[in-house]
């Protein structure tokens, strides 16, 4: 064991430039005595290298007494052993006891070993014994020059050096998660990597395996978290970074920035945390958005409710639990019975977030799903009195699925006019749709009433990836998409071949998939929806993500483990993504803290008087814009018999003539496709669904096309080649009008 006496480290100490000083001396005998350096009892390990009852020194750096998260102080040696692996600061367990202050040299006796993985001194093994106040001897002042960390660190243990040291980070960190902030004063401080403005999920940028878990592990390596030293759930006043006490007019929000940063580095819950002895610059480097303005004549908007329920959610025990879902079963969400402020405040949040996005078509989804309960009515009715009688309309569809919550559709009558009746995906419609693990898919075709175009709107909301699918063998791989991915990639295939059947019977191309995947942008499921029903990329049945056209890559809608992302989606059909006049995300939510939400469990009133009756953060996901100027097209209805639209494949003898039927919404001449259209194109292999042979064909010395006003159906007869034999082969349709998304398949026999 290394000793060393007061005289002996005094001299060196006050010469050393940046290390730290003794400014006054006690007489007090003991103050002479030898003793064991912190770095000794710290070591280069992860754990003490000297356990046991010992007896250090050094100068208060952090008083952090009396506070319940901490309850004691940091000490640290005032020159240290310049060994780079070791720290040289400690942790003194008081208890509630009130001993020592910033800037007192002071010999503590006491037991040395790891309490919660971090190096402490109790007053005995027992990691609830204090040190008492006999075994604190005050030997003088002294200070401690900061230490100065910057990141990116080499490993993920790689701040263990500075365990217990009083340290600085100079550069200017990004707020990256707040989670925890009203309940334990957390937030995660990050430096972004080179050239990004904040940390990104893995899959949100890159693909998944090796270089999804390499920006996670880069991510990890650049950051801390800074804690308000109180452990209490939402203490009545919560630390800005700034030092200054949080509130209205003293807020922040993810993105913004903290530079400076001073404190004690500390280890607790699994992390190292800097418990600050100031405030820190800040600067807001991320204001609050205004309402988006309009993109269009025609908006669709997208957001998730938080659980909105008029059912409300009671305690365990109570009779009135688990009285939701169709079969009145299951636990109920969202607002607390026991909350009476709760569900106000959420509907007032709620209301104003439909209000500010402005659009004439709304999904909405985890809206109650409860027999006999109508969510989507008293949206409405609420945003009827704020913008008038008849302003909105809900698609009555009752509960959907067997889930708590469901997806929904509001939209302006005077806007848009529904088309038909509405459509569900479910597990009955295509096994490989899951509906016990994802939610079922609502599906509605609007008419512009200004002009009759059409459009599809498909709401959705698949698996997530907070809780396992082993029960269908489907579990995380590691490589960074978390739990059920099979499960989202099996239904977003089987949402893509329901829509190429155009299942509202829309007769128009225009589709757009908006809602919740789970999924970040470069995971498997959404590579499926993008890649369309014929699984293929770059051909007329793609989807075009709006995020990443409008946005780029850096596009997020939601922050995780301080790690942002996007899985809210809207998604164009091919045709449609040449009539989408813009997109935005309204970033309202997921750069804001908890403590502006409508939950007030467990706040005291200082919080709840945060509550604003507006946009912000009245949920965890920011909400979507898509601005639509829908161009005047005829209308395909579909192939008609003896073809079959995707997935199906139709089989033909090669070399025969196949009438080809279909509708444009009447007769628009004979002129209707466009330059180099129809074409055939070679397909690798009849990879398409069940196949069905082609119940008739005519004889034709070439290919024709006639129109029959009494069925208003053309028929394109399609001369096929006795080569074909053996291969497969796509036919594509294209129109004068622009319009396109029309195929079938063939395999030749």
């Amino acid at each position: 064991m290394r000793t060393k006496s007061l005289l002996a480290i005094l001299v060196p100490a006050i010469a050393a430039i940046g290390a730290g000083s003794v400014q006054a001396q006690s007489l007090d005998p003991a103050c002479s005595q030898s003793y064991t350096p912190i770095y000794s009892i710290q070591g280069s390990g992860l754990s003490a290298a000297v356990t046991g009852s010992v007896t250090t020194e050094g100068v208060v750096t952090g008083d952090f007494e009396g506070i319940t998260a901490a309850s004691g102080f940091y000490i640290q040696d005032t020159t240290g052993d310049g060994n780079a692996f070791t720290s040289d600061g400690i942790f003194v367990y008081t208890g509630p006891a009130d001993l020592v202050s910033v800037g007192e040299l002071v010999r503590v006796t006491g037991y040395a070993h790891e309490r919660y993985d971090q190096t402490t001194l109790n007053g005995s093994s027992s990691i609830g014994s204090a040190v008492p106040a006999a075994n604190i001897i005050h030997c003088g002042t002294g200070s401690v020059t900061e230490t100065e960390v910057s990141f990116p660190v080499a490993t993920t243990d790689y701040l263990e050096r500075y365990e217990g040291m009083l340290v600085r980070l100079p550069q200017a960190l990004v707020i990256a998660e707040y989670f925890d902030y009203e309940r334990f004063g957390e937030i995660v401080l990050a430096l972004p990597l080179d050239g990004e403005p904040r940390p990104y999920t893995g899959t949100a940028i890159d693909e998944p395996g090796a270089p999804a878990l390499a920006r996670a592990l880069a991510n990890s390596l650049r950051r801390v978290t800074l804690d308000d030293v109180r452990s209490g759930q939402n203490p009545s006043v919560l630390r800005h970074p700034n030092g200054d006490p949080f509130s209205l007019s003293n807020r922040f929000r993810g993105g913004d920035t903290v530079q400076g940063v001073k404190g004690v580095l500390g280890y607790d819950f699994g992390l190292y945390r800097i418990y600050p002895t100031t405030g820190a610059t800040y600067m807001a480097a991320n204001p609050r958005p205004s309402p988006p303005t309009r993109i269009d004549t025609v908006q669709v908007g997208y957001l998730n409710t938080l659980n909105y329920f008029l059912t409300l959610d009671y305690p365990t025990g109570n009779p009135l639990d688990n009285k939701c879902g169709p079969l009145l079963n299951v636990e109920c969400r969202g607002a607390d019975s026991d909350q009476p402020l709760e569900f106000s405040r959420q509907r007032d949040k709620l209301l104003a977030t439909v209000v500010g996005i402005d659009a004439d078509v709304v999904g909405l989804n985890e809206i109650e799903n409860t027999a006999g309960v109508d969510p989507l009515a008293d949206i409405v009715t609420g945003l009827n009195e704020i913008s008038g009688a008849g302003t909105y309309a809900a698609i009555d569809t009752g509960v959907i699925g067997a889930d708590a919550i469901r997806v929904g559709l509001i939209y302006r009558p005077s806007v848009v006019t529904p088309i038909g009746a509405y459509q569900i995906l479910n597990s009955t419609v295509d096994p490989r749709f899951i509906d016990t693990k994802n939610r079922p898919s609502l599906a509605q075709t609007f008419k512009v009433n200004a002009t009759d175009e059409r459009f599809t709107v498909v709401v959705n909301h698949l698996k997530s990836k907070g809780s396992a699918c082993d029960d269908v063998g489907d579990p995380d791989t590691g490589d960074g998409q978390g739990n059920c991915n099979q499960t989202r990639v099996l239904a977003a295939q089987a949402l893509v071949d329901w829509i190429a059947t155009d299942p509202t019977g829309s007769g128009d191309p225009d589709f757009l998939i908006v809602g919740d995947l789970n999924s970040y942008a470069k995971e498997d499921p959404v590579a499926a929806i993008k890649r369309g029903a014929d699984d293929a990329p770059s051909t007329v049945d793609d989807y075009t993500d709006l995020a990443q056209t409008y946005e780029g890559p850096y596009a997020y809608s939601y922050v995780f483990d301080g790690q942002a992302g996007y899985i809210d989606y809207a998604l164009a059909s091919y045709k449609l993504a040449t009539q989408v006049t813009g997109f935005t995300i309204w970033h309202i939510n997921a750069d804001e803290t908890d403590v502006f939400d409508y939950d007030t469990s467990f706040k005291p009133s200082s919080q709840e008087a945060l509550y604003e009756a507006n946009e912000f953060r009245s949920s965890d996901h920011d909400a979507l814009l898509v601005g639509l100027n829908l161009d005047t097209i005829w209308g395909f209805g579909g192939f008609r018999p003896p073809v079959d639209a995707p997935p199906m494949v139709n089989t033909a003898k090669a070399g025969a003539a196949v009438p080809v039927k279909f509708s444009l919404n009447g007769d628009r001449g004979l002129a209707i496709f466009a330059t180099g259209y129809p074409r055939v194109v070679t397909l690798a292999s009849c990879s398409g669904g069940s196949s069905d042979e082609i119940e008739l064909t005519v004889s034709a010395g070439g290919s024709t096309l006639t129109y029959d006003p009494l069925a208003g159906l053309y028929t394109y007869v399609w001369k096929t080649q006795k080569a074909w034999s053996g291969s497969c082969r796509r036919l594509e349709l294209e129109f004068a009008d622009g319009s396109t998304n029309a195929y079938a398949d063939f395999a030749f026999r």
